[in-house]
């Protein structure tokens, strides 16, 4: 580390201490500028415009949450992630020759309380990963420049080592993708308490999407978890997949204006993919509907209080795919290091290989080399935009599937993934068009 490095280093930590304390008085234009800085790392206009959306939305929730939920998210996700960790991150290229991921999504537990129809996590089978390894991999990843942490599964509040990793972690910033129905006064106190996490509460519309899916008085318990949350002033969000039955409804007034007044600081949304229990194409959204979520959440965006992210229809943001490590990459609870939580085949494992073997090795560089699979950003998922890419990678370097029917992706399901990549590109290439005007024009077409 130079120190020049140093120097910004110090500096930056004392700014945000500073800012920290004077919050309510730093206005919208020093967020905007703070977000234009190169440690923001985000080359594409729209990937600029929604990080600042976020500084600014980000500074409403700090000011409504609990001391210790504004000290962790200003010096875990600002400095440790956004400063710190770019620093780390430019020595770590210049070093090994490639960069490595931003954040990672570990699956400490599959095991969830819930059955959900559709759900990936009921297809593996019940092992899970003990503190001691999840431990080790998080110092590596540090040396990576890694602070953010997302915590997927399964049932992360099943897992009965989660609050140990989140106090033995306490300069990271963790991400939790959680069915709610397990948040009561404890966890939510606890929760506040140590403040450097925070949940985002899974649901399918309102009361009857929710119960529907996930079981009688589901709903209830959601409300009810989101509640103690806002009391204990713990910054939380909502993440929903859209489906055939669901897509339009998640994307309404109605139920955006429910989760806003409920207090969730970010929503994200999912598309149903067809893997894990039961894999079924007729719960996928169909092309259109796809293209009906995305008009609707660029309009949501400019009027709402949350911030919205779609992760298969903002490519635009991230320019492509961000699997292969090229942003993040999966350990699910096998220890298995899959590019994605979708994409269920891996080369490495934590047990066997490092981060940087993993993200380094040939399959994740294969991936991150094709990226974008087209120069339509609209079409950026490996699984249901380009299948014929992902069976090649497969194939090519020998993944094995990470639990059993997981290679259906690549048999039982190829032509109706081929036929769906190829109608929705279709629509999709018709939007980028649209949008972007003639000097956007895929190479592929010739023209």
């Amino acid at each position: 580390m130079t120190v020049t490095d140093r120097i910004f280093m110090l500096t930056a930590r004392s700014a945000v201490r500073a800012g920290i304390r004077i919050l309510p008085l730093v206005s919208d234009q020093a967020l905007a500028r703070f977000s234009r800085l190169k440690i923001a790392e985000v080359p594409w206009p729209e990937g600029r415009d929604f990080l600042e959306r976020l500084m600014m939305l980000g500074k409403r929730a700090l000011e409504e949450s609990s001391e210790q939920c504004r000290e962790k998210a200003a010096m875990n996700f600002f400095y440790n992630y956004l400063v710190n960790g770019y620093v780390k991150r430019k020595a770590f290229r210049e070093k090994h020759g490639f960069t490595p991921p931003y954040l990672l999504v570990i699956s400490p537990t599959m095991k969830c309380n819930l059955g959900c129809y559709g759900c990936y996590a009921g297809s593996y089978a019940g092992s899970e990963l003990t503190l001691e390894e999840i431990t080790r991999v998080l110092d590596e990843a540090r040396e990576m420049g890694i602070y953010f942490i997302v915590i997927s599964g399964g049932e992360p509040f099943a897992w009965e080592k989660i609050f140990d990793l989140f106090e033995t972690a306490d300069d990271m910033y963790f991400q939790v993708y959680t069915n709610g129905s397990l948040i009561d006064d404890g966890v939510a106190e606890r929760l506040a308490d140590l403040g450097n996490v925070m949940p985002c509460i899974s649901v399918e519309g309102l009361e009857a999407e929710t119960d529907q899916r996930r079981g009688k008085g589901a709903f209830a318990k959601i409300t009810r978890a989101m509640d103690l949350l806002q009391e204990n002033g713990v910054i939380f969000g909502f993440s929903a997949t859209a489906t055939r039955d669901n897509n339009d409804f998640i994307v309404s007034d109605e139920f955006v204006d429910f989760y806003e007044n409920k207090g969730c600081f970010i929503g994200w949304y999912f598309n149903y993919v067809p893997v894990g229990r039961r894999p079924d194409m007729g719960l996928m959204p169909t092309p259109e509907q796809r293209i009906h979520r995305r008009r609707r959440l660029q309009a949501l965006r400019k009027e709402r209080r949350m911030v919205l992210g779609d992760f298969w229809n903002d490519g635009a943001m991230t320019g492509g795919c961000i699997a292969g490590g090229r942003s993040y990459l999966h350990i699910n609870s096998n220890g298995d290091i899959e590019p994605c939580v979708f994409t269920h085949f891996a080369v490495d494992n934590i047990r066997s290989s490092t981060l940087r073997e993993a993200a380094g090795g040939d399959f994740f560089r294969a991936i991150r080399a094709r990226v974008p699979y087209c120069e339509n950003y609209l079409r950026p998922c490996l699984i249901i935009d380009h299948p014929a890419q992902l069976r090649e990678l497969v194939s090519c370097f020998g993944a094995r599937p990470t639990h059993p029917g997981a290679d259906a992706l690549l048999s039982d399901l190829k032509d109706g993934l081929d036929t769906y990549a190829a109608e929705y590109g279709e629509l999709a290439d018709a939007e980028w068009y649209r949008e972007r005007g003639d000097q956007y024009r895929l190479k592929a077409s010739g023209e």
